[in-house]
């Protein structure tokens, strides 16, 4: 099929550098085995998942960001003062306020820029890039920094097994600008929520309906609450619906695509979809065996595994996809320039 590019009004945007990091300590299955009822077998036939990284005390989201930043400026040769913009996705922002794009902003010395969070839970990267898509395609910047982190770690109960052996931190940033003559870069994307899968994928506590108590830790809604079945059963539909509906409206198969980069929360949902669209596992990003579930930080990370295993190559098609908390679904097609 041929790939059918819809005009836009103004110009188009590419991505035109990557960065991305982890905390240098890890949790293991093994670690967890000596935690929770659980094995490194269950663990790893259930979700794919070996070993996930943990961000030190002492340490929030925005260090991540300005890691992987800080990666990302020098991997494209240019100073923290150019950048005009900055969207950070994040559910686990240092603190209620200010944003962690304000504080991503003062860490790297982006003097002038301004931001924003945008909490979209693990398609959080996915919505954070289509905003800054936006305001390059608007003709608004030149210049825009989007980072997707995330510290699940902090909102993890390492009593419940169901959900302990799923999260992990880390992160990733990626710079928009403009695309070239001859360019095609953002093609396409699909977004919806569902605001009444709420109640299978939160956390309770910490903002205006239940702020912090000593009744909300003891009930530990603190932590992330999971109901596991309704979100794989949601995350397989809805993957899949997704990224199916903008293949066939922009006149493309999985045949035609270089790459497929999927949220990584869990393997089976993973090949789940990848069946789905035709693809061949070498078309197939997947990392969650050494990151875990890092929410808005997988898709990044997955770019830079893409690259790293030379799966990731310019003038390649790739797709992009994530579920998550909301229910919030997002899909994304574009132009590999770099």
């Amino acid at each position: 099929m041929a790939l059918t590019v819809r005009p836009i009004v103004g110009r188009r945007a590419k991505i035109t550098a990557l960065g991305t990091h982890v905390p240098p300590d890890v949790i293991t299955n093994q670690d967890l085995e000596k935690i929770v009822d659980t094995t490194d077998e269950w663990i790893l036939t259930r979700t794919g998942i070996r070993e996930r990284h943990k961000l030190a005390a002492g340490k929030g989201v925005s260090d991540m960001c300005v890691e992987a930043a800080r990666k990302c400026l020098a991997a494209r040769g240019i100073e923290a003062s150019e950048v005009e913009a900055i969207v950070v996705g994040t559910v686990t922002p240092d603190m209620m306020f200010p944003s962690t794009a304000c504080l991503v902003q003062h860490k790297i010395g982006a003097a002038g820029a301004w931001g924003f969070d945008v909490s979209g839970g693990c398609s959080g990267f996915v919505y954070a890039l289509q905003a800054g898509v936006k305001l390059v395609e608007s003709g608004a910047h030149k210049k825009v920094l989007v980072c997707g982190a995330d510290a699940n770690t902090r909102m993890t109960d390492y009593s419940d097994r169901t959900t302990c052996v799923l999260f992990g931190d880390g992160g990733g940033a990626v710079l928009l600008e403009p695309a070239e003559e001859g360019e095609i870069g953002f093609i396409d994307y699909v977004h919806e929520i569902d605001g009444a899968g709420g109640v299978a994928l939160n956390l309770k506590a910490g903002g205006s309906l239940n702020p912090a108590t000593h009744e909300t830790i003891d009930k530990k809604w603190h932590y992330i609450y999971q109901d596991g079945q309704a979100v794989y059963k949601f995350a397989v539909r809805k993957m899949a619906e997704a990224t199916l509906k903008l293949l066939e409206r922009n006149g493309v198969t999985g045949a035609d695509l270089g790459c497929f980069i999927p949220h990584q929360a869990n393997k089976r949902i993973i090949t789940a979809t990848a069946d789905r669209l035709g693809l061949k596992p070498e078309q197939v990003i997947i990392n969650i065996e050494k990151y875990g579930n890092t929410s808005a930080g997988t898709i990044p990370l997955a770019m830079e595994t893409a690259i790293e295993e030379g799966k990731l190559k310019k003038g390649d098609l790739v797709l992009l996809a994530a579920v998550g908390a909301g229910f919030t679904v997002g899909a994304t097609l574009l132009r590999w320039e770099i």
